[in-house]
Formats: C-alpha cells, structure tokens, sequence
C-alpha cells in the first residue's frame, strides 16, 4: 500500500482512508437528508468496506481529501446515473454489439487487458450519445468486476478514419472515464495511425487528460506498436498474427478453455504417470458425488485405515515441492486461494503452483477451472466438486518446456449442488448443462512469473533498453510537436498571403478609381 502512496507510510494512508470515508459520510452522505444520498447503497457499502478502493481515489488525486471526496461524489453520482450496478448486456441496443467498435481483447507486454476502440466505426449521432456512454461503461464495469485491481491498455485504432469519425464530447466522456470513475485504471493509451488532420482535435484532448494521463499517451504505427504489443496480440493489419474476428453474440472473452484431457496436457508423461491421474482422478469424482454423509455409527475397519494413510501419503507427494497460496479471495460458495496470481519461474521448484477451494456452503459446490492457455498448464482435478465444509486441493504445474506468461489467466468456475437428503448428486456433465449461468460463480486468477537470477544479471542492459525506448518516445513526442507547429505556421502563412493578395486587389482598385477621378476632373 506504501508503494501507491510515493512517499506516503502505511500509517498515514490507512488514517486518510479512514478519514475519508468518516468525512464523506457526515459531508455528502447524511447532510443530503436521504440514505445514503444520491448514491446507490451498494457503492456506498462498497466505498466503506473496500479498502483498496478508497487508496485508489486518493492516489488518483495526490492523497489530498477534499479533491479525494469530490471526485468520489461525481464517480458515485454517475454509477447511479447510470445504473452501473444493474447495467447487462441486455440494456444496451443490440445493434451497437454488433458494430465491433468498442470490445476487449488481448494482452499487452505487460500481461495489461487491451480495451479497443475501432474509430472508424464511429459515427456521431446526437440521439444515440447515450447509449455509446452506456456501452463503454458497461465494457468497464463488466472487466473491474472480472479483473479487480488490474489496469487496461486502450488502444484508438485509427486506421481509415477521418475527422469526421472524432466526436469530441464522446473522446471527453471516455477520458472522465479513466479520470474521475476508474481511477488507476489506465496503464496507458496507444494512439495508432493517427492521421495528421487530427493533430488539432488531439491538442484540445490532451487539455482534458491532465499531466498524469498525459504521461500514459502513446503515438505509434505500423512499425513500432510491436514495442508495446506482441504480434500473437495484434491483428494482421497492424503487423500481427491474431486472426481475432470480432462477431456478436456471443461477447469476446478471454477464450478460457478446459485444459487438454480435462486434467492438463498428458503427451510427455509416461504411462505409469498416466495411470496415476486417471485413477486419482476417478477417486476424486467417486468421493465428491456420494451423497450426503450418514449419521449412523460406524465400525472401525483397520484395512480402510490403511488405505486412508496410503492415500495421504500419496497426496503429501503429489503436493511435494508445491508452492502454496497465502493469500485467499472469500466469494460466496468458496475461499479461494490465492486470491490473484499464480507465480511461475524457472526453476523446477517454481513450476507447480496450488489452488485451494474450501466449500463454505452446507451442500456440494461444483467447480471446475479453465485457462487462456491449456497448451501450457497440467490442471489436477480441473472438474469435480467439493463436499459441505471440505476443501480440495488443486494442482497446477508447467508442461514441458512451457513458461508462464503474465498474458496467461485462469477461470474458477463454481455452483452449488442442491440435493434432497438421501438422494444422489446429479452427474457433473449434466448439472453444468442444466445449471442457469446466474447461479455460476467465477473468480479470475492471473499468472506472475518470477524474476530469475539471469535477469538480474541483465538489468543493465534492459534498463538500457527501457532508456532507449523512453528517449525514443521523448524524441517522437518532440516531433509530433514540432509538426503541429509547422503545421500551426504553414496555415499562418498562408494566411498572410491571402490577406496580401487580397490588399493588393483593393490597392489596384483604388488606384485605378482615383486615376479615373483624376482623368475625370481634367477633362472637365
């Protein structure tokens, strides 16, 4: 928490968060005479128990209170004009998904969601300003609720647009976005291709986004967007090999799927190993569908005692050398852990990482996890469910010469099993069918990977590197100043030529009058 406050302590961050929450509520909440106020209660509830949220808004605004509560007043005030918390796909015009001009998709370098606006798709048009206000912020809201905490890339694709595609109370609205009701949403803003005929409209947004925001900007092209985005990212058109065709519905996602044999690649293991995982496998699903435990006394068998021990000392070694959570995310049917990230080195030590689901509910939960990459990961068990009160340890490790990628995400997925006492749970095929998606949970876990001692052998040269990129972006800045400048000077000169023609047309005029009112006069 130290690190957002640049120069703040702990101590002092966690008072002014405090401090800010007991002063909106006395300042903004109460003296509106309404509870809570012109707010949606859950926001409130949520600026009051969330406090990553609050160090948020006080970051964005320098840890400085009275500026902090004003934009939590404005940020709150929209979420209820807006709906924001009963926003779903269903309030928007369907015609406007089918557009493909705002959606979000890949990864930049930095493992950030990129968030896509396809300028040239846009057209201004005054009757359906809100409904495009509403559309964005249901993409926000839909990845805040998805990825907590973690910030997005936006990238204004400007290919074959004009001027006539920029809307700029639209550009307004979405940088007031980042601004006042995402704050630290923004990693940066990558304008690509954008024409010289906008230079103009741009120097008046650059006016709204405030120095910090400045500081994220990014003019590129074809042949450098790649400095921030791989290829595997980026469309074809841009240098890219993503074949990505945007189409509606269903929504783009992050494409998890189930890893490859339900329980994680198997191709180099041997037949031994094989065996293990489907047997381990069968023993999971047996264990996790019988049915609720019996009351009735029961005798001692010393053989199934044995086969109990034999079974923890298998599991001690199947979690042998795994790195363990330590920290947990509490969602309604499960805890979690970890709550955010997986990490993933090098080393084989720092190949196997753990997931641990512990059932709060009084019913069986089922739970299944998938990724953005199943090429990559071994999952064990990826698909079973969880008895009342147990938890389940999860596996999951590298495959081969696979590394972890910050890009890489996992999907835990989970719902509860309601049974009637006595009567056996339904089959997990058949109950994921069945299942309404509303009763689905899902956390989002991403993947970290370690700093190994060969990269910090090189930090030398990759700060070299970093130094570079910067002076490069500091040079292109220069001359996209430098241009406007030109640009500002070509059309003052051509300015004054004009007025000079223009002079020396009435000059010639007067001229040519007072030589006839000359010749006039001498004639009479």
């Amino acid at each position: 928490m130290a690190e957002a406050g640049q120069g703040e302590s702990e101590q002092d961050i966690e008072s002014k968060i405090e401090d800010t929450r007991q002063r909106f509520k006395s300042e903004y909440v109460e003296v509106s005479g309404e509870s809570p106020g012109p707010y949606d209660p859950r926001d409130v509830e949520k600026l009051f128990r969330d406090d990553s949220l609050v160090e948020s808004y006080l970051t964005w605004r320098h840890f400085v209170v009275e500026d902090t509560l004003k934009m939590i007043d404005e940020s709150l005030q929209w979420r209820k004009e807006y709906n924001l918390n009963d926003l779903t796909e269903n309030s928007i015009p369907r015609w406007m998904f089918e557009t493909g001009a705002v959606y979000l998709h890949g990864y930049d370098k930095e493992g950030n969601k990129l968030f896509w606006f396809r300028v040239k798709l846009h057209v201004k048009d005054a009757k359906t300003v809100v409904d495009k206000k509403k559309y964005v912020a249901f993409w926000l809201e839909r990845y805040a609720k998805r990825e907590p905490g973690m910030p997005l890339t936006v990238v204004f694709d400007m290919t074959e647009s004009s001027i006539g595609n920029i809307d700029m109370d639209f550009v307004k609205y979405i940088i007031s976005c980042f601004k006042v009701y995402y704050p630290k949403f923004l990693s940066k803003m990558i304008m690509y291709e954008m024409p010289w005929i906008m230079n103009a409209a741009w120097k008046i947004v650059k006016t709204w986004l405030g120095p910090e925001a400045i500081s994220k900007l990014r003019f590129v092209s074809k042949s450098d967007i790649q400095t921030f985005i791989d290829p595997e990212h980026l469309p074809p058109y841009m240098g890219g090999t993503d074949q990505f065709k945007y189409s509606y519905p269903p929504l783009p996602d992050d494409d998890f799927q189930s890893p490859i044999c339900e329980n994680g690649p198997v191709i180099s293991e041997d037949e031994s190993d094989i065996k293990d995982l489907e047997s381990e496998s069968k023993e999971t699903l047996e264990s996790s569908f019988s049915s609720e435990q019996n009351i009735k006394p029961k005798k001692v068998n010393f053989q199934e005692e044995g086969q109990r021990s034999d079974d923890l000392e298998r599991s001690d070694s199947r979690l042998r050398g795994v790195r363990k959570p330590t920290t947990t995310f509490k969602a309604p049917l499960l805890h979690i852990s970890p709550a955010e990230e997986l990490s993933f080195g090098a080393k084989e030590t720092e190949k196997k990482c753990l997931i641990i689901l512990n059932n709060i509910t009084k019913n069986h939960v089922a739970f299944k996890v998938r990724t953005t990459a199943p090429e990559k990961y071994r999952v064990k068990p990826s698909n079973s469910s969880c008895e009342p009160g147990a938890s389940v340890d999860i596996v999951v490790s590298l495959h081969g010469g696979f590394q972890a990628s910050p890009q890489d995400r996992f999907l835990v997925m989970a719902a509860e099993m309601d049974s009637n006492t006595g009567a056996a749970l339904p089959d997990l095929a058949q109950f994921w069918k069945e299942v309404p998606k509303t009763k689905v949970m899902e956390h989002r876990i991403r993947c970290h990977v370690l700093e190994t001692p060969q990269f910090v052998h090189s930090n030398s040269l990759e700060s070299l590197s970093v130094t570079s990129t910067n002076e490069n972006q500091d040079l292109q800045t220069t001359l996209q100043r430098l241009m406007i400048t030109n640009s500002r000077l070509e059309q003052k000169l051509e300015m004054c030529l004009w007025v000079q023609k223009v002079l020396l047309v009435l000059v010639s005029f007067l001229l040519a009058l007072s030589f006839m009112t000359s010749y006039s006069l001498w004639q009479s």
